[in-house]
């Protein structure tokens, strides 16, 4: 078992991040401040740190609704053009700062208009806020290109006028489209028109589902609806058993990802916080990985999981006991399944991540 390796080291390493909610990535200072200049009063406290505290514990309850309810403060206060602007450009700050090279950042425009703004101009926000993120770190000697994941909310009925959103501004900073929210009751078939319009379009996209929900929720994702890629698809390790020699036995569906290199978006602290995983260590995350599903690891909320990609890593080595190779492996397989075209995702293969992780492992011999 290799010598677990550290936040510090791993931070060094390029990584790439593609299921991290922009409205789960805020600094508990960042929402103190806007929730005084937008005169919002119900924040459970107004010092940072403690507010950083209250943000984690509220969202260790073991349950993906109450998970959920926290966003409802993040949400208040990112209602105005300034403040998304500067919501998103220190997401790409702090992630540029983290070592991640490549990032998706999704949110819910249909979330932030109490203030008045329209779909468009939201969008527009987040994408001058994601540039201006970008010029900072590259000013601070960090490189890093970010893309927008469009969301609609599953429990909503605006799935269509969100997809046809995303698609007009394909060519201005949106990669692709999701939709997230409560998966029992709000299957992703309630919005086949929006996906089967998205696939007429030749628009990527990833659906929210085998987080808290089970099979079901996977096989409507993929059969049904044609997602690229599965935000969270934990639950897929259901239909893994083992036959009487220990030996994992592959069910149907579960046999096709495989297969068909369905990316699985990982993001095992959080899937810790609502129950999806009884620990890191017994996440399914180490089963899938040594049969070789197509795993990426990913943050979810680094707000509400106090976390960093980099600490993701560190937790999945100090558990698994991964090394450099395992981490350039799930990295790989990140920039494989962005969504960006493949010279581009080629380039950053051959030009960035390799020789990153060659210089970290040739560094440690």
């Amino acid at each position: 078992m290799n010598q677990p390796l550290t936040v510090e080291q791993i931070r060094r390493a390029p990584k790439v991040l593609l299921h991290d909610h922009l409205d789960g990535g805020l600094r508990p200072a960042t929402i103190v401040e806007l929730a005084r200049e937008a005169g919002y009063t119900d924040l459970p406290t107004y010092d940072p740190a403690e507010l950083g505290r209250w943000f984690r514990d509220a969202s260790d309850s073991g349950s993906l609704e109450r998970y959920l309810e926290t966003f409802a403060h993040t949400t208040a206060v990112m209602q105005t053009r300034d403040a998304l602007v500067r919501v998103a450009a220190e997401a790409a700050e702090d992630l540029a700062a983290d070592g991640v090279v490549y990032a998706e950042q999704r949110y819910a425009p249909e979330q932030h208009l109490e203030g008045g703004l329209t779909l468009e101009e939201v969008v527009e926000a987040v994408q001058e806020g994601l540039e201006t993120g970008e010029k900072r770190a590259a000013d601070a000697g960090r490189s890093i290109r970010t893309g927008q994941l469009v969301t609609a909310m599953r429990h909503a009925a605006r799935s269509s006028e969100i997809a046809e959103l995303a698609v007009r501004y394909r060519d201005a900073g949106v990669s692709g489209f999701d939709i997230a929210g409560a998966e029992a009751g709000n299957p992703p078939t309630r919005h086949l028109d929006a996906f089967e319009y998205l696939r007429r379009e030749n628009f990527h996209f990833t659906i929210h589902a085998g987080e808290a929900f089970g099979l079901p929720s996977i096989w409507e994702a993929l059969q049904w609806c044609g997602c690229d890629r599965l935000g969270h698809g934990v639950r897929i390790i259901d239909d893994i058993a083992s036959n009487e020699n220990g030996i994992p036995q592959l069910g149907r569906l579960a046999q096709y990802v495989r297969d068909k290199r369905v990316p699985l978006e990982m993001c095992p602290s959080s899937n810790v916080q609502t129950g999806a995983a009884e620990s890191i260590a017994a996440h399914p995350i180490g089963l899938l990985h040594d049969l070789r599903f197509r795993v990426t690891v990913n943050t979810d909320n680094r707000l509400q999981s106090g976390t960093s990609l980099s600490e993701e890593f560190a937790k999945l080595s100090e558990a698994f006991g991964y090394g450099w190779d395992d981490l350039q492996w799930f990295t790989v397989n990140a920039m494989k399944s962005a969504f960006l075209p493949f010279d581009k995702r080629l380039a950053l293969i051959n030009g960035t991540i390799k020789p990153g992780f060659a210089q970290l492992k040739w560094a440690a011999t």
